[in-house]
């Protein structure tokens, strides 16, 4: 079978969350019949095309009618099925804004929306395919969880403990591929935060595909003795607030990273928290107040300063401006 060839290559190597996302629902439509999946006219790109090679009278291509898919799923959530809705993140989260808030999280109804295309991973797509908003827009609604994997194995169990979860779910993955952070044993709960790396200097909090820049970032870090701890913020809501507090307590500051506007996201989220309950340093790592041009995803990283050398850049600064203060 092509679908388990593509799974051994990607063992070790870099891969797209949205193909974890399209192999893993295959398997999970076997287990559970009452998973939907609807799609607006792009199976493609965003992999529910195996879902419906597998299933074609559980699967809904509604067109390019985003508004009317996220309706369709509330109706069949209301008579007890499990719909995953899938487009690119930018629509989901604007062009059918209204339809989520209104006819999913306000009823609280099941739906699952797992969208692909999340942050600046789109790329070359340009700016209107790159969702840098998302995270602002959805998880200001009621009701809803917003969930973004840092990898490929990531995607795999988290998508898996959406289908447990009950209630809206909001789950965001890359277009283009992104380095593993897990090996695949390791184990997912949503809202809580996975703690990879320990150190007493700094807590770099990332989502998504940023956990591995972090990563990255820390262990050259470790070489200029500056110690830090990585959290994999993979629920951005709710928010996993008991280890953002143990972060604030046992470490200098805080950097938060997201593909994202810093605005709103991620970055907003520990600020708010810690504002009210342990105040401390907070620097943030996203997109500041601007649209990402097209232009390949490391190098779109690079201009806007959210590559490894930048969050290096600002721990420094960081460690810096905390002695100075002292």
């Amino acid at each position: 079978m092509k679908m388990k060839k593509d799974i051994d290559e990607k063992l070790n190597k870099k891969a797209p969350t949205r193909d974890a996302y399209g192999e893993e629902i295959v398997k999970m439509g076997h287990e559970y019949s009452d998973i939907v999946v609807l799609e607006a006219d792009i199976s493609k790109s965003t992999r529910t095309c195996y879902f419906a090679k597998e299933f074609p009278d559980r699967f809904i291509n509604v067109g390019v009618a985003e508004q009317n898919e996220m309706t369709i799923a509330a109706g069949l959530a209301s008579c007890g099925a499990v719909p995953y809705v899938s487009t690119y993140s930018v629509f989901s989260s604007m062009r059918a804004c209204e339809q989520v808030r209104t006819y999913v999280c306000y009823p609280n109804l099941n739906v699952k929306i797992a969208v692909s295309h999340g942050g600046v991973t789109p790329g070359n797509d340009g700016v209107t395919h790159q969702a840098t908003e998302d995270f602002g827009i959805i998880s200001t609604l009621p009701n809803i969880t917003v969930i973004m994997p840092a990898d490929y194995y990531s995607t795999k169990k988290l998508l898996r403990e959406s289908y447990k979860y009950k209630g809206p779910v909001y789950l965001r993955f890359t277009r283009d591929p992104v380095p593993p952070v897990y090996n695949g044993d390791e184990e997912f709960k949503i809202g809580k935060a996975n703690i990879l790396m320990e150190g007493g200097d700094l807590a770099l909090i990332a989502i998504g595909d940023m956990v591995y820049h972090c990563i990255q970032a820390a262990n050259k870090l470790k070489d200029m003795g500056i110690s830090c701890s990585i959290v994999d913020m993979h629920t951005l809501k709710p928010l996993d607030n008991e280890v953002v507090y143990n972060m604030a307590r046992s470490t200098k500051g805080i950097i938060t990273v997201e593909d994202h506007q810093i605005k709103n996201g991620l970055g907003s989220a520990v600020c708010d928290f810690v504002c009210e309950n342990y105040p401390t340093f907070v620097k943030r790592i996203g997109l500041k107040n601007t649209f990402a041009e097209s232009g390949e995803y490391l190098l779109l990283l690079k201009k806007y300063k959210m590559d490894i050398d930048s969050i290096i850049k600002e721990a420094i600064n960081l460690i810096e401006g905390v002695s100075k203060r002292v």
